[in-house]
């Protein structure tokens, strides 16, 4: 049996992007619950580096002078997204983001940079290749966050590898960190780590609170006004990815531990319909030591080969296209797992990779685990890696040639502005020529899944006839999201989750 211990306005289900729906309904003057399963919070935010928010036109974008129009942004994201998720839903995300960054300006606690980044579809009409509407929190140090100090989750190097986590937070910790910070001093925020949320209490048609775990006990918190889920994704449930198709596995997401469908399955159990349940937010993963595939980006050279050997994709694109491309040569039988990069010794030992978001382990680590292999010619490198000579060696003459063009007939590497964002505009096609050459072992990753329940334009969930469930709220990983099965731009699932989040509470607060 259960017992109410509390009685709050809003409870909250999650601690990265819920936290904006925490924050904003404190705001506005209503008394939170925040329940975090894991004894942290931040979820997955806290593993971005760059913790971007994809919010075209807003405020910071256009002091610095930027001349983007929302008209254009929703013809890029429209085109991009097309009709796999509702319209009406695509042109809230789009319009929002540059409310909810002056509404949070208005908060001294929050201060904004612009990092640009291209979007991801730099040939769509309407894409913005020159990074303007990517925006990030300001880093602060974590003794401002007071009764949250020392409780925001990440880096992964902390985390995966032992290293010291940092007093002064940067990325998605510094967007966790501000959150946190905002609201430390008031009293109406009770927040409860280690503890799940894994029920919803029901009466007369209407959520009314949730059942919450923790040590084992359960409790009630009941909710005047609502009930958020913000909790990320289930990509920690292997026994979900399974259930719903979600390609690759629990131990190469990049997602946090928490991240196991709780919240997913408490409304599904009360009507709620979903969507997207087989997607995720992907990308190739460096496989590391400890035999983890871990997202990785900015590749300055190198190629990747399928199992006869030969080239496949375009290896610069934006890593969720990229990785998709690899599910889609799995998924047809010409790529394993593992699959290699292949590079030269131009550079060193290490693959041409500039973000590996978990730090590279010593070389002779991924040698002894077979992870990279080397040899003084590349019918050598072919043995070591299982592909026929006679092709690698065609493949890589090919690549040499085109990289002397500096124009990729094959994939089309280089032409989108994306593919050149790290190499300072130079050509990511760079020779493979410098012996020993060298192979590393890639397998699939991803940022989480992004399935999860279908709502409208306030945040609402929805049910199977399209009709709001009152008192249920979704956004982040636990809404199925806003891009469909797209990733339009480096910031959007932040973004969106944000944004989300701050519009249940808006209009949880309007309700009475």
């Amino acid at each position: 049996m259960t017992t109410t211990s509390e009685t709050v306005d809003v409870l909250v289900a999650g601690s990265a992007g819920a936290l904006a729906g925490a924050y904003t309904a404190a705001r506005e003057g209503l008394s939170v619950a925040i329940v975090e399963a894991t004894d942290q919070f931040g979820g997955t935010f806290a593993y971005s580096g760059g913790g971007g928010m994809w919010y075209p036109c807003n405020p910071v974008l256009v002091r610095a002078g930027s001349d983007d129009t929302i008209d254009e942004a929703l013809t890029y994201y429209r085109a991009v997204v097309g009709d796999r998720t509702p319209a009406e839903l695509q042109e809230t995300y789009v319009r929002g983001g540059a409310k909810l960054i002056e509404y949070l300006e208005q908060d001294d606690h929050f201060a904004f940079k612009i990092l640009p980044w291209p979007d991801y579809y730099s040939s769509v009409p309407g894409a913005r290749n020159d990074g303007m509407r990517h925006t990030v929190c300001k880093g602060l140090p974590g003794e401002r966050l007071g009764r949250f100090q020392g409780l925001v989750r990440g880096p992964l190097d902390h985390e995966r590898l032992g290293e010291p986590q940092p007093d002064f937070l940067t990325g998605g910790r510094a967007v966790i960190g501000r959150f946190l910070w905002a609201m430390a001093d008031n009293p109406e925020i009770a927040a409860h780590l280690n503890t799940s949320l894994v029920e919803l209490v029901v009466e007369d048609g209407r959520v009314v609170g949730g059942i919450v775990e923790c040590d084992g006990e359960r409790r009630v918190i009941r909710a005047r006004r609502g009930v958020l889920l913000a909790a990320g994704g289930f990509e920690q449930n292997a026994e979900m990815r399974a259930e719903y198709g979600v390609p690759g596995t629990a131990s190469g997401t990049m997602g946090a531990p928490g991240n196991t469908g709780l919240a997913h399955k408490a409304a599904m159990a009360v009507g709620a319909s979903t969507d997207l349940m087989d997607q995720a937010w992907w990308s190739p993963g460096l496989v590391h030591p400890d035999g983890r595939a871990a997202f990785a980006l900015c590749f300055t050279g190198g190629i990747f080969v399928d199992e006869s050997g030969r080239r496949f994709v375009n290896e610069s694109a934006a890593y969720d296209r990229l990785g998709r491309e690899i599910l889609n040569a799995v998924r047809d039988g010409t790529l394993g797992t593992p699959y290699w990069m292949v590079y030269d010794s131009r550079a060193g030992e290490q693959p041409p990779v500039m973000a590996t978001n978990v730090s590279f382990s010593p070389t002779s680590e991924y040698e002894a685990a077979g992870l990279w292999v080397q040899a003084d010619t590349l019918e050598g490198l072919a043995d070591k890696i299982g592909v026929p000579a006679a092709n690698l060696v065609d493949t890589v003459r090919r690549f040499n040639e085109l990289a002397e063009r500096d124009d990729d007939e094959d994939f089309g590497r280089g032409r989108e502005s994306f593919d050149r964002a790290f190499t300072g505009g130079a050509s990511p096609l760079v020779p493979i020529d410098t012996p020993p050459f060298r192979a590393a072992a890639f397998g699939t990753s991803d940022l989480g899944t992004k399935g999860g329940l279908r709502t409208d334009v306030d945040a609402r969930v929805l049910d199977d006839e399209d009709r709001p469930i009152p008192g249920l709220y979704a956004a982040g990983n636990t809404m199925a999201a806003v891009s469909g099965e797209t990733y339009p731009g480096g910031g959007n699932p932040i973004g969106a989750s944000l944004l989300f989040s701050h519009l249940a509470a808006l209009h949880m607060a309007a309700s009475r």
